[in-house]
């Protein structure tokens, strides 16, 4: 099978190894794409193969009409909404994430942007410390077990929600349930959000959440700027100049948010959660074993569009 690693933002060069080696002993032919200008060459180049890797790379309709050989699309990383999975899924395709392996360094940059904002973004201000404060944590998957760990190890309470979680399973993970996304935001000094976007997640954490925060709280988003209703989360600011928000995807009116609030707004120059040497190889890693293991056995545990 010919496998194609389409990356816009390369993998390090020992991820793009390691993977040549698991495809290429496990009997298949790897072409990269790195650094390509245009969403056509992507296009163009998925004519003739069976398979893809890709990160934050667009998997349209119109990259899916273009492979009439492609069978399976493992986007190395957890969010898969860069994919067309309904335009896959009608033809067959099987779509794959690889869970778990960035986990570590977006709980580590979440806990790192509470600091900073406690620490008034490393300005000579008068901060305050993370210690003795309650995070609440929205979703608590891999992700937000670790941060939740790491935050406790720093002396922080933890509360968590997670619909697809029992009780029993959130205190295992070391959090005080919590029953709805209002007890979550009204009970959290700080707030980190690691839900995915779709259709009922677009927009949900707006004015009404975000303004039932406690006073000097701190809303953390390592998830994807469209959970959040930028013109709701803009209009709490105004009127609670004691909240702040920090993102690792800049808003669409991320400008005009740091213009009329300065220090209590922050985004990274560009998503960084994944960005770190660790996780760049563990999923490029991961995603070449899923599709060995997919043509060897048929394996699709960690399918997304079943």
């Amino acid at each position: 099978m010919k496998i194609l690693v389409a990356t816009q933002k390369p993998f390090a060069a020992a991820a793009v190894n390691g993977i040549k080696e698991i495809l290429t002993q496990a009997g298949h032919e790897v072409a990269l794409l790195e650094k390509y200008p245009a969403q056509e060459d992507l296009t163009a180049a998925v004519a003739d193969i069976q398979a893809m890797i890709i990160r934050s790379d667009k998997v349209t309709a119109e990259v899916i009409a273009a492979a009439p050989e492609l069978k399976i699309i493992v986007r190395a990383g957890a969010g898969y909404d860069n994919v067309d999975l309904a335009a896959a899924s009608a033809r067959g395709i099987v779509v794959m994430n690889t869970p778990g392996q960035n986990s570590n360094a977006v709980a580590e940059l979440a806990v790192a942007m509470m600091i900073y904002m406690a620490r008034t973004q490393f300005t000579p201000a008068t901060g305050s410390e993370i210690a003795g404060k309650r995070l609440g944590v929205q979703a608590f998957g891999a992700v937000g077990r670790l941060v939740g760990a790491k935050a406790k190890a720093l002396g922080m309470s933890v509360c968590a929600l997670d619909p697809f979680l029992k009780d029993e399973q959130i205190q295992a993970g070391g959090a005080e349930p919590v029953h709805s996304l209002e007890e979550l935001y009204a009970g959290s000094d700080y707030l980190s959000i690691h839900i995915p976007a779709l259709p009922s997640t677009i927009g949900s954490i707006g004015y009404d959440l975000i303004s039932r925060m406690p006073k000097g709280a701190t809303l953390v988003n390592t998830a994807r700027k469209e959970v959040i209703d930028e013109a709701g989360l803009e209009k709490v600011l105004e009127e609670r100049p004691d909240l702040k928000y920090i993102t690792d995807v800049a808003p669409d009116n991320y400008e005009a948010l740091k213009e009329k609030f300065g220090l209590r707004v922050f985004a990274t120059p560009k998503k960084m959660g994944a960005q770190t040497a660790e996780a760049n190889i563990n999923a490029g890693l991961a995603a070449a074993r899923q599709i060995a293991d997919y043509f060897a056995t048929g394996n699709t545990r960690f399918q997304v569009n079943r």
